[in-house]
């Protein structure tokens, strides 16, 4: 079914905009992906996908897609300005299922994890899942406090790496116990000098790697759970490295190490 809406007063627009906020997306189980490439993976992965926005023009040039929808939607472009967080949206949106991000007790630990101790920043969080993707990370897990993984500026940084993923929300002390329980070594970072350089360590097949919150680091409590705490030597000035960064140099660091084994 194919409708046209020319009002940001229409429900279905309203619902849309409400889909920027945490609470709606709980409340409709749901969230937006802006642009066809992102509408094109989460196909290609099988996410469910329930409904389809865009322009008239945007929807003529990929019809062999549009005919995938059961629902869609030929918007204005003033309406796709007004729900999506953009300033200059690509034209074209659907509507994703929100998978489960909660622990049910039956989650394959093996290969390497990334765990996001109070990361706030959304663009750090989109981009160290997309690095996690890229060096070959089985999943990643934020804690309660670390920015929403289906924020619109998170989604827009994964670039549909949380197709191809593991994806979890949670406690990560409960996490931390669960990979020691498995002999799964969890190593944390630290601007300490009691801490271990990368370079000394053989992180194996199975590992997990937690960064902490970009001013303040990992909590105590957590570093104090680790196998080991890690830095990065520096040869330059610099006091430290953004948080993100830091974590694509060991994520493909340990992780090449495990696979040149």
């Amino acid at each position: 079914m194919r409708e046209q809406l020319t009002s940001i007063k229409n429900q279905h627009v309203k619902n849309w905009k409400k889909l920027a906020t945490k609470r709606g997306r709980e409340k409709f189980n749901a969230y937006l992906l802006d642009g066809w490439h992102l509408v094109e993976e989460a196909l290609k992965s099988d996410i469910h996908l329930t409904e389809l926005i865009g322009t008239a023009e945007e929807l003529a040039t990929h019809e062999d897609i549009v005919s995938r929808f059961d629902q869609v939607y030929e918007v204005t472009p003033m309406i796709l300005k007004h729900v999506m967080d953009t300033v200059t949206p690509q034209g074209i949106a659907a509507v994703a299922e929100l998978p489960d991000q909660r622990f049910n007790g039956q989650v394959d630990l093996k290969g390497a994890w990334l765990m996001l101790d109070r990361v706030q920043d959304p663009g750090n969080v989109g981009t160290m899942v997309r690095t996690a993707d890229a060096a070959g990370f089985a999943g990643v897990i934020v804690s309660h406090k670390s920015a929403d993984l289906f924020n619109p500026k998170v989604v827009r940084s994964m670039q549909g790496s949380q197709f191809h993923l593991k994806l979890y929300t949670g406690d990560l002390t409960k996490w931390i116990q669960d990979f020691k329980a498995q002999k799964i070594p969890v190593y944390g970072t630290q601007l300490n000098p009691k801490a271990k350089s990368f370079r000394t360590v053989n992180s194996g097949r199975n590992f997990a790697l937690i960064m902490g919150n970009e001013g303040h680091g990992m909590a105590e409590e957590l570093l104090a759970q680790t196998t080991a705490n890690l830095y990065i030597p520096m040869k330059g000035e610099a006091e430290s490295l953004n948080v993100a960064i830091s974590a694509g140099i060991l994520m493909f660091e340990l992780n090449q190490q495990a696979l040149n084994e």
